[in-house]
């Protein structure tokens, strides 16, 4: 068993600060404006657990949790079926991630709540904390997820990793090992252990595969194995991170921009980055929202019939994952294609005026109006973008008369001083929920949520399940 005492001569590594930071990090050291932005960000995300269940990959996944290991004590989202803490763990960060629907830190380029909360919820359930205690290890899970995210620069994708399918190991050990009270040699520990199980390639968007959905789920499962297996004392690498071998120097090993983790964490505690995690008002890549923003507003002034062409601007680091190969994104055969297919998402909002959960159901991906304007759609370079600060974007529409009609996004919506308040995020949340559960349990949820501080996670797990399925 691990004790609370430190080496004297441990030196000061980022898994040292980071579980330092975890360790003693206390409620009332939270300012209630990050508390009350971290109650909207997990409210958003159980919206979004919530709405997969209308979705059949859903039942897919939760059967697969379930062959796993078959009854336990823990709660899935939407469901009434309880599995064991990691099973949960698992299923729950498929729901949650499932729709790509859920938050993103721009700057790290992760989905931070996906990273987090899977854990928290399905062994904070597990140990019978309240609510105050997993604000606390989500919190100090959010920071260490975006800060390890942020340290690279972008470099994970560029490496072929899903960046939240790595981070999230790493969070998610730290989350679990705050709610088992571990001192900082144990979450030290944890960081350790996970770093031989960070994984989540990329390959899936070769056509459509549902992996990136399980990413954050697998990571819950395997930071909740770390923290344990810490607290009893499994001797684990101290230096994960920057070590030889170690994280990044496995991961991204010809990194184009300097990784310095270290950097990254001199403000913890002052600066709390989970603030500025954005809420998607689309249920798409992150990467086209500033466009799909710019669509929209186009939208007003043009009839779709009009149109001869359109070009789209977009980030240089973003183009192979949303914009090419240029034939495949502009013919998606599935909701996951065609939610990482830029072409598809500007055209939809050109004709629609909005992009929803519904255009992405089969009788959308097929409509012949939407997709004869998809194929005519191209993407180059945003030369003015933002990226990574806002994922900004621009649409040129080009009319069969000759005219030309150009919006540049700079501030994507849901982002900075467009960051959705907490009228809009309830307002998304029971759109969400009540895909799959009825109005009233909805809005028990929401108002539990929101009050997190007062309520056990036993009664908000309890909220959360199904009586239906």
């Amino acid at each position: 068993m691990l004790d609370s005492v430190s080496s004297p001569t441990a030196l000061t590594t980022p898994a040292r600060r980071l579980a330092e930071f975890a360790a003693d990090l206390a409620f009332e050291d939270i300012p209630t404006p990050v508390f009350d932005r971290g109650k909207l960000l997990i409210l958003d995300a159980l919206g979004c657990g919530l709405a997969s269940n209308a979705y059949g990959f859903a039942e897919v996944a939760v059967a697969g949790a379930t062959a796993l290991g078959g009854e336990g004590t823990c709660s899935v989202i939407g469901r009434n079926v309880r599995l064991p803490v990691r099973d949960a763990a698992l299923a729950n960060g498929m729901l949650i991630h499932g729709l790509d629907f859920d938050d993103t830190h721009l700057n790290s380029i992760i989905h931070a709540t996906a990273a987090c909360l899977p854990c928290a919820l399905s062994f904070g359930e597990s140990r019978g904390i309240d609510g105050k205690t997993l604000l606390i290890a989500y919190a100090a899970g959010m920071e260490t997820a975006i800060r390890v995210g942020a340290a690279v620069k972008g470099g994970f994708h560029h490496a072929g990793f899903h960046a939240t399918g790595l981070v999230a190991h790493f969070s998610s050990a730290v989350v679990a090992a705050r709610i088992l009270g571990l001192p900082t040699e144990g979450i030290v520990a944890a960081q350790g252990i996970a770093a031989s199980t960070a994984s989540g390639v990329q390959v899936f968007l070769e056509e459509g595969a549902w992996t990136k959905r399980m990413h954050p789920g697998w990571a819950a499962v395997a930071g909740i194995t770390a923290a344990v297996l810490a607290e009893k004392g499994f001797k684990a690498p101290t230096r994960p991170y920057e070590g030889r071998f170690g994280f990044f120097d496995t991961h991204i090993q010809h990194p184009e921009k300097p990784i310095d983790l270290g950097a990254e964490l001199n403000s913890l505690g002052e600066v709390w980055e989970l603030a500025v995690t954005a809420i998607k008002p689309y249920p798409v890549c992150h990467f086209i929202h500033g466009c799909a923003d710019g669509a929209i507003e186009l939208h007003a002034e043009v009839n779709h019939a009009d149109i001869a062409s359109v070009e789209a601007f977009l980030p240089r680091d973003t183009m192979p994952i949303v914009a090419e190969p240029a034939a495949a994104k502009t013919n998606p055969t599935n909701e996951y294609e065609a939610k990482f297919s830029a072409q598809f998402v500007i055209a939809t909002c050109l004709i629609k005026g909005a992009f929803g959960l519904a255009d992405l159901l089969p009788a959308a991906l097929k409509d012949p109006v939407v997709l004869d304007l998809t194929r005519r759609v191209t993407c180059a370079i945003d030369p003015d973008t933002a990226f990574p600060t806002y994922f900004s974007g621009g649409v040129r529409v080009t009319l069969k008369d000759g005219r030309s009609l150009f919006r540049h996004i700079r501030i994507n919506s849901g982002a900075g001083e467009r960051a959705l308040d907490e009228a809009a995020v309830s307002k998304k949340f029971l759109a969400s929920a009540t895909m799959s559960i009825p109005s009233s349990q909805a809005e028990r949820i929401r108002d539990a949520v929101l009050r997190l501080e007062n309520h056990s996670v036993t009664e908000i797990a309890a909220l959360l399940r199904s009586s239906s399925n």
